[in-house]
This record gives C-alpha cells, sequence and structure tokens, in this order.
C-alpha cells in the first residue's frame, strides 16, 4: 500500500484528536483526591465535577445506589443531592472506575459524607454488593446508617416494601428482553 501525502495526514490527525481526547478524560487513579465544582447532578447518585484544570469528569458515589429516576423515591434522591452539593466545590476521594468509565467515589461537602448523608436521608440503599471493596469503618457507618433511616421510616423506607434499584434494573432488562423475543 501506497501512503500518499493525504494519507498520512489523515492519519496523523487521527493520532492527535485520540491523543487529545484521552488526554481529558484520562483514567482516574484509586486514592486521588479530585476538587472541584458541581456542574450536573445526572441522578441521585452520578454527578459530574469540573476540576481545577477545567476537565468534567463524571463521579459514580460509591457504596450507594439510589432508586432510578423512573422508580419510587428517584426523583427526590436526584433533588436532594442536587440541594445538597449542586454549584459548591466539593472533595471527591476516588475509588477507581466503573464499567461505564465513570469514576467512584466519595463526595466531600464541608467535610460531610455525601454518600452517607444520602442513605441517612432514606433516598439511597448502602451498596452491599461492594461493601467489601470499601474500607471496613466506612462500609460499618453506610450499613448503619440504612438501619437508622429503615428504623425511622424515613424516605424511601416509610413504604411497606421498596424495591431495591439493583432488582428494579434487572426486572426492566428482562422485560426489555422478553418483548424484544415477541
Amino acid at each position: 500500500m501506497k501512503l500518499t501525502k493525504y494519507t498520512i495526514n489523515a492519519i496523523f490527525s487521527m493520532f492527535v484528536f485520540c491523543f487529545f481526547s484521552i488526554g481529558s478524560h484520562s483514567a482516574v487513579i484509586s486514592g486521588e483526591t479530585i476538587f472541584g465544582k458541581v456542574v450536573s447532578i445526572a441522578d441521585g447518585d452520578t454527578l459530574t465535577v469540573l476540576n481545577k484544570e477545567n476537565h468534567e469528569v463524571r463521579i459514580r458515589l460509591v457504596g450507594i445506589d439510589c432508586p432510578e429516576k423512573s422508580q419510587a423515591f428517584g426523583g427526590r434522591a436526584k433533588r436532594l443531592l442536587s440541594e445538597k452539593v449542586f454549584g459548591h466545590n466539593v472533595r471527591v476521594e476516588t475509588r477507581g472506575q466503573d464499567n461505564f468509565q465513570r469514576t467512584l467515589g466519595v463526595i466531600r461537602f464541608a467535610d460531610l459524607d455525601i454518600n452517607e448523608y444520602l442513605i441517612m436521608e432514606g433516598v439511597a440503599w448502602h451498596y452491599k454488593k461492594y461493601a467489601s471493596t470499601q474500607p471496613p469503618e466506612e462500609a460499618k457507618r453506610y450499613a448503619n446508617a440504612e438501619q437508622s433511616a429503615k428504623a425511622a421510616k424515613r424516605g424511601l423506607w416509610a413504604q411497606d416494601n421498596p424495591t431495591p434499584p439493583w432488582e428494579f434494573r434487572a426486572q426492566k432488562n428482562k422485560n426489555s428482553k422478553s418483548s424484544e423475543t415477541n
């Protein structure tokens, strides 16, 4: 194959584009701390922070799972997170990345653990499936926060039998697959 000047320029342009795209969304090292302003709230457990390098970093709050948007208390979870941190500078204690390339992290605002706060307010579950990846003291605090919210019937715990979001998603996926085969 003969490489023409046009082909070389096209390859070089693609390389430069890829290099800068990757650079602006570089992988976050677990244990790194990000300081930035919350510029977007996607749902109760996902937000975007504009870091000091002016890059947007999508954060999935680790150790918790909030109801889906279409689920009872999904809107309330998003609203509560927004009221607490939107437009504010926060500290994110990172824990790596998830399968969707979101940075996993604990959000801290004025020394308040926002992840734990959402559990205490009854708009999030402690995501016990991943508790073994949390520091033991944190996992215990999150579990205790959930028990406290349940006992007080705060938020979603006022319902008789709230559906955890992981079960809601599984059912939604199951229904979606069965309707595709019909």
